[in-house]
C-alpha cells in the first residue's frame, strides 16, 4: 500500500504511486507499506528542525519504521519519504532538468534510506550512489544520483 499526502506541496498522486510501486516491486517489497509526503519548504523545515536540529529547509527526509526499539512491530511498514516541492523545483532548475526527474531523484534517495542505505561513510556513499543510479535508470530518470551530484558539487 502506498499513501500520498500533500502538505503545502502539489504533485500528481498517480505518478508518485506508480514510481513508488515500481521501487517496491524492484526491491521485492511489493506488499510493503510506504508513505510519501509532498510538501513545501516551510513544512519540511519544521521536520528538519524537530528531528535533525537543523533549522533550514531540505529537499528530502526519510523516516524509517525499521529503526529503533520498535523496529520489529510491523516489518511490512517501511516508513515515510517527505519531499519538498519548493526545493525540488529550485534544484531541477539549477541542474537543468525537468521537475519530474528531480522528484524521482528525491524519491529514490529517500526510499533507499528507508531500506537502510546511508552515505555518511565513503564506502556507504559509493554503494548508495550506485543503487540510486540503478533505480533512477529503471524509472527512466537518467542515472545521476543525488549523491553523485553532491560529490560533483
Amino acid at each position: 500500500m502506498i499513501e500520498v499526502r500533500h502538505e503545502g506541496g502539489e504533485w500528481p498522486t498517480e505518478q508518485l504511486v506508480d514510481d513508488a510501486a515500481r521501487l517496491l516491486k524492484h526491491a521485492d517489497l511489493a506488499d510493503a507499506e510506504l508513505s510519501v509526503v509532498v510538501c513545501d519548504d516551510r513544512f519540511i523545515q519544521g521536520l528538519n528542525r524537530q528531528w535533525r536540529q537543523l533549522d533550514t529547509p531540505t529537499d528530502v527526509l526519510s523516516f524509517a519504521m525499521g529503526e529503533g526499539e520498535d523496529a520489529d512491530l510491523n516489518p511490512d511498514v517501511l516508513g515515510d519519504v517527505v519531499i519538498s516541492m519548493t526545493t525540488a523545483a529550485r534544484q531541477a532548475s539549477e541542474h537543468g532538468h525537468a521537475l519530474d526527474v528531480e522528484v524521482r531523484v528525491l524519491l529514490v534517495h529517500g526510499f533507499l534510506h528507508l531500506l537502510g542505505y546511508d552515505h555518511v561513510e565513503p564506502d556507504e556513499a559509493v554503494e548508495m550512489r550506485e543503487a540510486e543510479g540503478r533505480l533512477l535508470a529503471m524509472l527512466g530518470a537518467g542515472s545521476t544520483s543525488l549523491i553523485a551530484r553532491a560529490d560533483a558539487g
